[in-house]
């Protein structure tokens, strides 16, 4: 095992080895040409995966701060960027709604006002993503940590289990979690840690700035659209065997178990409610919304809603805050060696054909879906495709806020395709009630659906709101 680690790791390491051998393309700096193969040496370190992600990334940041000294600084400096601290910060209050369990109390608390049927139990399921989404960057912490083992424990309680009775509830309520997951992942910048990545990647090379406010106003239309349609589609094409249930019994028994509201869980519904009102207003007062994030951190830490041995021990943030770190610093590299202004240079030659704007726009947000067939992480997705897709509509004229829109939105809902494009799929088709034909089928006309609604009604809403 540890042999083909290293036998990984050595092929992933002679990428930017050949780069330093092989002559510069014309018009691109030699400097540009052997950071881009550092470059792509990570991206093939985080699809390999030989070691975890920042084992690979800090090997390639440590290389090529070593091999290119232009660009040592700036290799480093991802882990200055508030984008970074943005994603790290957040985790804090993922970390709070596990611990003092609110999320529960939450989902209970709806599950009596609203679940009196399996396709209530459905919008229980889209409503709880919308309060937890905008402080949860882990869309797995999220659907696997808070929301999977309570609408698990209510598919038993219904009599639905893994096998003959797979049907009767749970299968529908796991297939409606992911898709439903997926959408909120992208209604909020902090839903899903590698959405502020892609941002990061539309400033650089579209030249454009999405802050959290403007980034949750362009996904408000199209995203609470989906939010809506989504458990009534997927009701209709993978039906529960069982339709109504007696979600105020269901609510009543949870909430018991679970006793008085505590001091922590009102302590964090303040800073919960503060934080998001900061990320709104914010622009406004000019506020940095990493700076409202690690405020968020070091209040939850103060009043004891968490600790900082919780934050400690959190692999998850950590784990995200140093590969984020450094492939931030790297991509930054590339981007000062203007490697992507020479490449959206070189394929515009090549991407001439007459096709309107607007074709070549729905063109790269259906093919950013397909790819996600042969990935297996959304993380990977976005450090390999997202730049490349960037820079393929800039050189094909398309308008760069639309662009940067419509393609940061498709990080999220590509992953519908398939049970292993995110890692929360695993965890719910694992579960033993969803088949794989029915989860792909859903997951197709999913995807596909939400396509349509963001090149129609999703552009139209960011014409509107002046936007592009």
């Amino acid at each position: 095992m540890q042999n083909d680690k290293l036998l990984k790791m050595a092929a992933i390491c002679a990428i930017p080895a050949l780069f330093f051998v092989l002559p510069a393309p014309e018009g691109l700096s030699l400097e540009a040409w052997r950071t881009f193969g550092f470059y792509l040496a990570a991206i093939m370190g985080l699809i390999l995966k030989p070691y975890a992600e920042p084992v690979v990334i800090l090997t390639m940041a440590a290389l090529s701060g070593l091999f290119l000294k232009n660009f040592s600084g700036i290799l480093v400096s991802g882990y200055a960027s508030s984008t970074v601290w943005l994603v790290f910060a957040a985790f804090s209050l993922s970390t709070a709604f596990v611990k003092t369990k609110l999320g529960t109390r939450l989902a209970y608390i709806l599950m009596g006002k609203i679940g009196h049927s399996t396709l209530g139990m459905g919008y229980v399921i889209a409503f709880l993503e919308l309060i937890v989404a905008p402080v949860t960057p882990s869309s797995t912490a999220r659907a696997g940590g808070i929301i999977f083992p309570i609408v698990n424990s209510v598919a038993v309680a219904l009599g639905s289990e893994p096998g003959p009775t797979r049907r009767r509830a749970g299968a529908y309520f796991m297939v409606s979690l992911y898709m439903l997951t997926k959408t909120s992942s992208y209604i909020f910048m902090t839903g899903m840690a590698p959405n502020v990545l892609a941002a990061k990647f539309a400033g650089d090379i579209l030249g454009v700035r999405i802050d959290w406010m403007l980034w949750f106003k362009a996904a408000l239309v199209p995203g609470f659209l989906l939010m809506l349609v989504i458990p009534w589609v997927i009701y209709l094409l993978y039906p529960p065997e069982l339709k109504k249930i007696d979600g105020k019994a269901l609510s009543k028994e949870g909430l018991e178990k679970l006793g008085p509201m505590s001091t922590a869980e009102k302590v964090l519904t303040g800073i919960f409610i503060v934080a998001l009102i900061g990320w709104i207003v914010g622009p406004m007062f000019k506020l940095n919304e990493a700076n409202i994030a690690v405020a968020a951190m070091c209040a939850c830490m103060v009043f004891n809603v968490i600790t900082w041995d919780d934050m400690a021990g959190n692999k998850g943030a950590w784990r995200t805050l140093m590969w984020f770190g450094g492939i931030v610093g790297i991509a930054g590299a590339l981007a000062k060696a203007k490697f992507f202004v020479w490449l959206a240079a070189f394929l515009s030659v090549y991407l001439k054909t007459g096709a309107s704007s607007y074709v070549m726009l729905a063109v790269i947000i259906v093919l950013s879906v397909l790819v996600r067939y042969i990935f297996a992480s959304s993380t990977a997705y976005v450090v390999s495709m997202t730049p490349v897709f960037c820079t393929v509509g800039l050189a094909a004229g398309v308008e760069p806020m639309t662009l940067a829109l419509a393609l940061v939105f498709s990080n999220g809902y590509g992953s519908m395709v398939t049970h292993f494009g995110a890692a929360s799929g695993p965890i719910l088709f694992g579960s033993g009630y969803p088949d794989l034909k029915n989860w792909w089928t859903v997951g197709a006309v999913c995807a596909a659906l939400s396509v349509i609604v963001h090149l129609t009604l999703g552009v139209a809403w960011w014409k509107m709101l002046g936007l592009v």
